[in-house]
């Protein structure tokens, strides 16, 4: 047996150690030549019936086993923690690092040469890719892919993008509660993660612009049989990274993150990304900052016209090419030399992909929206260190806008006055929502897009100035200030705005700013209390006591970083 692979340790031991790792893998039925010495692959799994958009993961995972058993490889398959935001609470995203700690100790404690990732919905591929930077082995991506297009009305509609419209169709009465609960079965037709340009399409489209996923993987439906070809593929190729010593730090370089940045902006990605991306750039140590995502986009136009900023699908989006077809259109603005997991580069892998169809994928001199468009970030006495906002999801007219403030310390607050005709709200207001940080939900939840008051939505208004600490679903839209930093848990000026303050907005300029004057904030803050602690226990404890500002990627500080492969002590 080859003792050379990291396996080896565990399954070419000597003596009871070694005797004992190889009969209790035989008690499954395998032969004495899977110990041969070929490459054991780990297949981190995140299926579960509670995560409906990885609920086919289990079928992927047997498409990846039959391409590492072709070339030469021993595929084990495990499981990971399943993270999907349509049923956690408070949301998947005070799981996120969870999964990433579980995933590496999993990876590292067991032996594994290499590993398969096969994600989902959103927070699980950002998860596993972490897991797998800190870890160091090498590691291939393959995301679940989205759901078909739904169907309601003889009209397209998206996952999620779809609720929110039906939402204030619903509190404007234009939309009754019977054609609500027919349209939802509409919505959500097959297996699959949303099918709009949400944030687990987004986090896909990142995978593969980053590198670790296979070209047109972020792309191809769920029930597409060539989802299925791309998993088996995926074995493959991480034997071939085994043997070629090919590691996640090799590919995720500052050039691949500058990459997926622009690519991003190309998309009209969500803004998870950019704290995604910044919690695993921070794994692998590669310099990354929240104000490269507004540099790196600003001179990158919105080229593919998908919903929530557009009108098309993912559907459509495969069929007209996919992400390849995408990055060839961005041609010199990419990096094309960076190095990929099928140990090609980023151009020789997009160099012949076609486009099928203009109308999805536009041409760089003639966008969807012009450059500059994509996800700003903004600053000022509001965010010192940062807020953001999806420009194309918003209101052109709102970018520049000055309002007064209604305060909310939570979204339920709000919701429980958003349909009262008395409310003081025009269509100027600016609604604050507030304590929705990491620290301060805790989680960070997707709540900072919250419905307009019904009274306005029966006016016709279709969008106001919002302002959060938290984050917002990639499907959703709308002019919302996201992710504003430090949070107001963590003593951030947001905690001080009053209801009545004004306001302003001015995302040409990037800047965000609270018109208080500096003494009555100072004021404010010394009377200021912080909340209570959401928790004394377990888990959520640990979060808010460790969990890193939004600007940094929300990261747990004592995870950033990596500790290699290597097992703390052998156990004989």
């Amino acid at each position: 047996m080859t003792t050379s692979r990291r396996s080896a340790t565990w399954f070419a031991a000597t003596g009871r150690s070694g005797m004992n790792h190889r009969a209790w893998m035989r008690s499954q039925g395998f032969t004495s030549e899977v110990f041969d010495g070929r490459p054991v692959i780990g297949i981190a799994t995140t299926w579960s019936e509670l995560a409906p958009c990885n609920v086919h993961l289990h079928r992927v995972a047997e498409s990846v086993k039959r391409g590492v058993w072709q070339a030469g490889g021993f595929p084990l398959e495990f499981p990971a923690m399943a993270l999907g935001e349509t049923l956690l609470r408070p949301t998947a995203m005070l799981y996120r690092n969870l999964l990433a700690m579980e995933a590496e100790e999993l990876i590292r404690a067991n032996p594994l040469d290499g590993v398969v990732l096969l994600s989902g919905c959103d927070k699980t591929t950002p998860g596993l890719l972490m897991a797998a930077s800190s870890v160091g082995l090498p590691a291939v991506m393959v995301t679940g892919g989205p759901m078909l297009s739904g169907k309601y009305q003889g009209t397209d509609v998206g996952s999620g993008t779809a609720v929110w419209r039906w939402e204030e169709d619903l509190l404007a009465g234009r939309m009754t509660e019977q054609e609500c609960a027919f349209a939802e079965g509409c919505m959500a037709r097959s297996n699959g993660h949303c099918m709009t340009m949400g944030t687990a399409s987004t986090m896909a489209s990142m995978a593969e612009a980053l590198g670790m996923q296979l070209p047109y993987s972020a792309t191809w439906p769920a029930v597409d049989a060539r989802r299925y070809e791309t998993a088996q593929r995926a074995g493959q190729v991480i034997v071939d990274l085994v043997e070629n010593d090919v590691t996640p730090d090799k590919i995720m370089t500052r050039k691949a993150f500058e990459n997926a940045i622009r690519v991003n902006a190309a998309i009209g990605g969500s803004t998870n990304a950019v704290i995604h991306l910044l919690a695993i750039a921070g794994r692998l140590g590669v310099p990354l900052e929240l104000d490269d995502f507004d540099a790196l986009a600003r001179d990158v136009p919105t080229l593919v016209n998908l919903q929530p900023s557009g009108k098309y699908l993912m559907e459509d989006f495969c069929y007209a090419g996919g992400l390849p077809a995408v990055m060839r259109e961005l041609g010199g603005l990419l990096h094309t030399d960076a190095l990929t997991v099928t140990r090609a580069t980023v151009g020789e892998n997009v160099k012949d992909a076609p486009c099928w169809n203009r109308d999805v994928i536009m041409p760089l001199d003639q966008p969807f929206q012009q450059a500059g468009t994509g996800t700003a970030v903004l600053r000022g006495n509001l965010a010192p260190d940062g807020a953001v906002i999806k420009q194309s999801a918003a209101s052109p007219h709102l970018l520049k806008h000055r309002g007064r403030a209604l305060v909310f310390d939570s979204p339920e607050a709000y919701h429980r006055v958003e349909a009262d005709p008395e409310l003081e709200v025009d269509e100027d207001t600016v609604l604050v929502i507030r304590y929705c940080g990491p620290k301060g939900y805790p989680g960070m939840p997707e709540t900072a897009n919250v419905p307009l008051p019904a009274k306005l939505l029966k006016r016709g208004v279709r969008d106001i100035v919002r302002i959060c600490d938290g984050r917002m679903s990639g499907t959703a839209y709308g002019t919302v200030v996201l992710h504003v930093a430090p949070e107001a848990a963590a003593g951030g000026p947001l905690a001080l705005v009053e209801t009545g303050d004004w306001i302003t907005l001015d995302v040409p300029s990037r800047t965000l700013a609270l018109d208080v004057p500096d003494d009555e904030l100072a004021r404010r803050r010394a009377a200021w209390t912080p909340p209570p602690r959401p928790a004394v226990r377990g888990w959520t404890w640990l979060y808010t006591e460790h969990v890193q500002q939004a600007d940094t990627g929300c990261d747990l500080d004592f995870l950033t970083g990596a500790s290699g492969s290597q097992v703390g002590r052998e156990s004989h």
